[in-house]
């Protein structure tokens, strides 16, 4: 039987932790605070487990053993450590004490964490109210996720960060960003999404609207090898701070997250053109309202040549600046979208028009409904390639029955992940289609569209015009049911019968 700490196990910890927040803050604010502390926890723990190694390597050798802990890829000073500030926990100033440790780890760590902490105090009377209610707060806090031995050899997985932040998101049931749109992107999903861009040793790969970072990181985890670049850029100033520290957990010290409006203030730039990529990857904000659309005709960088999309549904805003971004002869987009995005009219039509006679679209996925946080609503995936050469065709797959049910979300299984990658695999291997009709590829599930699909359908996109779910219902056999129906009426009978005789021994009839 293992004794490693499960994810189940630290999300309880992490959950019961929550309660000493619940009376002073929202919801929307906890994760900032929690995931903060679990990261100093996690980091405690392993230079913790480093030093005691090196310890049983050099024994008494201090010296050597602090030479050694000077050449690992962060520093921990000591009082920055969990253990430092757990030993504090009865003290004054205890929210200043914690302020201070995550200064001197920035300090210590600047090429890695410079200005990860400065929007975030425990130190603020205005998130936790007077210094003796503060003081409790911390002080449980610190006791709660103390309880957790986070080093790496006593962990069932080391995504902690990770799926900590997913587990608060879903709890949460993302009543914090909803009214803007933002949909914490589930794992199996950007799994997914992952496997279909297929990054190559090599890449540049980028995410403009990078929340958490995770999405990133599951495509740099399907190259086969560490030859990648990573990119990206979050507008929410702590989102953004988790962002980096998701990075510097997984390793990836090498990767720049920007902060800043990707719209109308993109920080990826060389010299004064947009940064190109390999491949583009994004779960932006739903539909996102006044995102700029008043300067996008007047854009530096002429991102919009295509027309500019309603000033409240920022989607093709999005969809333009990944375009735009990638290499232009080789460039790969994947992006999450409502599916509002494939058939709207005005100028959304017009953009989704071009996009298409430019031969960029590439492949068109519906997924189940009820898989984002926060929202029921169903999303597609749409797959853009610069690429495609002569073959104008584009991949038509209803997913949406691939599907677990679950008590708050649906999820997607490992299996459904491969039945779509594998769907997407065996339309790339095929030559273009020569007729003016398209092809299903497997019944009630996919379809190889020609470009006068397309046109015949006035560009519109929605996924039921090329694909046909419908199912006839099974014929009544009229005989069988008229029997039900009398056997039916005749239990009803004799239960009221046995009703009435009930009624009258109690004497009410």
């Amino acid at each position: 039987m293992s004794d490693k700490i499960t994810q189940t196990e630290i999300n309880r910890i992490v959950w019961n932790a929550c309660d000493s927040l619940r009376p002073v803050m929202g919801s929307g604010s906890y994760k900032d605070y929690i995931l903060t502390l679990l990261f100093v926890k996690y980091l405690s723990d392993v230079w913790k487990e480093k030093a005691n190694v090196l310890s049983e390597k050099y024994p008494d050798n201090e010296e050597m053993v602090k030479r050694q802990l000077k050449r690992e890829r962060f520093v921990l000073p000591e009082e920055s450590s969990f253990d430092y500030l757990y030993d504090k926990r009865n003290e004054s100033n205890v929210g200043e004490l914690i302020d201070i440790a995550l200064t001197k780890l920035e300090d210590e760590n600047r090429s890695k964490l410079a200005m990860v902490f400065r929007s975030i105090s425990f130190n603020s009377e205005t998130a936790f109210g007077p210094t003796k209610q503060r003081n409790t707060i911390l002080k449980n806090l610190l006791t709660d996720l103390n309880a957790m031995d986070l080093q790496p050899s006593h962990l069932a997985n080391n995504d902690v960060i990770g799926d900590s932040y997913e587990y608060l998101i879903s709890n949460f049931a993302g009543e914090a960003g909803k009214k803007a749109g933002e949909f914490y992107t589930p794992s199996e999903v950007s799994t997914l999404l992952a496997k279909l861009v297929d990054p190559q040793s090599g890449d540049r790969i980028c995410d403009p609207a990078c929340g958490s970072g995770s999405l990133l990181i599951k495509v740099a985890k399907e190259v086969n090898s560490k030859n990648y670049a990573l990119y990206g850029q979050e507008n929410n100033g702590s989102t953004w701070a988790l962002a980096r520290m998701n990075m510097f957990l997984h390793e990836e010290d090498n990767a720049t997250i920007e902060w800043g409006d990707t719209l109308n203030n993109p920080q990826l730039k060389e010299a004064d053109s947009l940064m190109k990529f390999d491949v583009v990857v994004a779960n932006p904000p739903f539909s996102l309202d006044k995102w700029g659309a008043a300067e996008a005709a007047a854009d530096t960088f002429n991102r919009y040549h295509r027309g500019v999309p309603p000033k409240s549904k920022g989607d093709y805003a999005f969809i333009s600046h990944m375009i735009e971004t990638t290499f232009e002869d080789k460039g790969k987009v994947g992006v999450i979208v409502p599916h509002g995005v494939l058939f709207r009219g005005s100028s959304e039509g017009k953009i989704r028009q071009q996009l298409i006679d430019e031969n960029l679209l590439e492949a068109v996925i519906g997924l189940p409904a009820n898989l984002f946080y926060g929202t029921g609503i169903p999303a597609a995936i749409l797959l853009f390639n610069r690429a495609k050469g002569d073959n104008r065709d584009v991949l038509f797959i209803d997913a949406s029955s691939l599907y677990d049910s679950g008590k708050n979300q649906n999820r997607m299984g490992k299996g459904h992940i491969e039945t779509i990658v594998n769907e997407f695999k065996k339309f790339k291997s095929l030559s273009s289609i020569e007729t003016e009709n398209g092809e299903i590829l497997t019944e009630k599930f996919s379809f190889r569209a020609t470009i006068l699909d397309i046109q015949t359908n006035e560009y519109n996109l929605n996924i039921p015009r090329y694909i046909d779910t419908f199912e006839e219902e099974a014929e009544l056999d009229i005989k069988i049911l008229h029997e039900e129906i009398t056997v039916l009426k005749a239990e009803l009978t004799a239960t009221e019968l046995q009703m009435d005789e009930y009624l009258k021994s109690l004497n009410l009839i």
